[in-house]
């Protein structure tokens, strides 16, 4: 509370503060903002360093020293926003995913949805079959590395890559197969630009998972989508609405609920119960922010809403931007030379190294340190399979303007669609939650659907940067607690959960 206080009223004696954010490709853009500059003028300023026009799907995300993630409100002071102190440490994200990504305007910002959409492949967010999850690596490999050349790329050669949080052998093999025979030829934007057609007919397409509890205590996530809010459970989507079906969404403390109109007049109401109540406030703000961007017409018709049945009790929020078909109609008026794309080929990714020089997981030795934690893997060994390299049943999404959107096989109001064989399980360090919070307990039984992890040295985790490993070995590979730079580290207790609930988190993922 003190250092609070003081680092509030150190604040109040600069008058200018220097700001990093961290780009998609984890390159970064560090400037200087004056003490009451808004949102919506860093947000500028990072838009116009990319050359980016088609910026409306896009947001600043930052985190707060309690390790709840936050969206940075354009309309208001940045300084005010951030519960840190200076230096301030953010990261440019998609925040609306569009719909149809093929149709975007622009190759510019298809290539940095690219990236968004790899960054999800990789920490687990977009669920997929081996076979769709093949393809999508090899459209990577080729727009990174290219053509196939037995010069170049000997045997193996995909193993050298980390696409998944966790793969096999046998996909590596299926991977480099495709890579050189399917796709030779390919540019690098023909291939992300079918990347970007087949990720977009997945279920989780979009997906940013909250984790929630129903009324019974059984984990969920919920999120929000180009095409409606979505609840996984287990491995079955439980519930789907479409935006025009939901009327209402509010929370009281760390309950939140969501009021929705389906088809003969049937009402219903869905109750969750989020970590904590920032938790919760940032669900429902998400969930204002998506319905106004994919539902409305126009902006004109965003209104201020409350959390509360009574407007003046509770919080009020409103969206400030352009909703979706605005953003689409806006996009058709582009006409400009197409601005250059510096793609980041082989540079080495802190948070998502889908492109590494390392060996495969399962390959490097462990190390004196981890040994100590073996005993504790060995006991999840026999019920630890990967969430997130196991078939799944693509099932569309829905109406939507989207012209080459397929319509739902199943309404999720009738019955849960299976979405895989295994749990919806992604890394909890790219959560939008906190994770310091939940007992070891918990920690443990969610290890059940992903890779462990363990401290590797005992500088590292004080810097909070433990390492992550696979199936039975444990790796080198370096991941860091998915959160802001600077944040203090953690202790010991907090440091072997979150070791356990982050196979692969890494810094502003998401």
């Amino acid at each position: 509370m003190l250092s609070r206080i003081m680092s509030g009223s150190i604040r109040n004696l600069d008058r200018e503060y220097d700001c990093t954010v961290r780009l998609l490709d984890d390159t970064e853009y560090t400037c200087t903002i004056q003490r009451d500059a808004k949102g919506q003028y860093l947000f500028d300023l990072i838009c116009h360093h990319l050359n980016l026009l088609e910026k409306d799907y896009f947001g600043i995300r930052y985190v707060d020293p309690d390790k709840q993630r936050h969206w940075l409100e354009v309309t208001k002071c940045i300084a005010k926003q951030m519960k840190s102190q200076p230096p301030f440490t953010m990261c440019l994200r998609v925040k609306f995913y569009p719909p149809d990504p093929a149709a975007l305007k622009e190759e510019i910002t298809r290539y940095l949805v690219f990236l968004q959409i790899k960054r999800d492949l990789y920490h687990g967010r977009l669920l997929c079959k081996t076979t769709d999850a093949a393809m999508l690596a090899a459209f990577i490999l080729q727009a990174e590395i290219g053509d196939y050349d037995p010069g170049k790329h000997p045997e193996g050669y995909s193993s050298k890559f980390q696409f998944f949080p966790k793969h096999s052998e046998k996909l590596e093999r299926r991977i480099s197969d495709i890579h050189k025979t399917e796709l030779i030829g390919q540019t690098p934007e023909t291939s992300e630009l079918n990347f970007l057609q087949k990720a977009q007919m997945l279920e989780t397409y979009g997906v940013d998972p909250h984790p929630c509890k129903d009324v019974s205590g059984n984990p969920a996530f919920l999120a929000f989508t180009p095409f409606g809010f979505v609840v996984l459970q287990g491995n079955k989507r439980v519930h789907f609405l479409k935006w025009n079906e939901v009327t209402k969404l509010k929370f009281e403390g760390k309950i939140f609920h969501i009021y929705a109109n389906q088809k003969e007049d049937k009402k219903i109401i869905l109750t969750y119960f989020a970590p904590t109540p920032e938790a919760c406030k940032h669900l429902w703000k998400c969930g204002v922010e998506n319905q106004a961007f994919y539902k409305l017409e126009k902006s004109s018709q965003v209104r201020t809403v409350s959390s509360s049945n009574l407007f003046f009790k509770g919080s009020r929020f409103r969206y400030s931007g352009r909703v979706a078909k605005e953003v689409m109609e806006q996009s058709a008026k582009i006409k400009r030379e197409p601005p250059e794309i510096h793609r980041a080929g082989l540079v080495p990714s802190r948070s998502c190294p889908s492109i590494t020089h390392g060996p495969r997981l399962t390959s490097v030795p462990r190390t004196r340190r981890r040994a100590v934690h073996i005993s504790i893997m060995e006991g999840l060994e026999s019920l630890r399979d990967s969430a997130h390299s196991t078939p799944v049943r693509s099932v569309s999404h829905g109406d939507s303007f989207m012209p080459r959107s397929r319509s739902l096989a199943t309404d999720a109001s009738e019955g849960s669609a299976v979405i895989s064989d295994e749990a919806y399980s992604p890394s909890d360090s790219v959560l939008p939650t906190p994770v310091a919070e939940h007992s070891l307990e918990l920690a443990v039984a969610r290890q059940v659907n992903g890779a462990p992890c363990s401290i590797k040295e005992e500088k590292e985790s004080e810097a909070g940067t433990p390492s992550v490993g696979d199936a039975g070995d444990l790796s080198d590979s370096r991941a860091t607690v998915e959160g802001a730079e600077g944040a203090s580290p953690l202790s010991e207790v907090e440091q072997a959960v979150v070791c356990l609930q982050a196979p692969l988190g890494g810094q502003f993922a998401h």
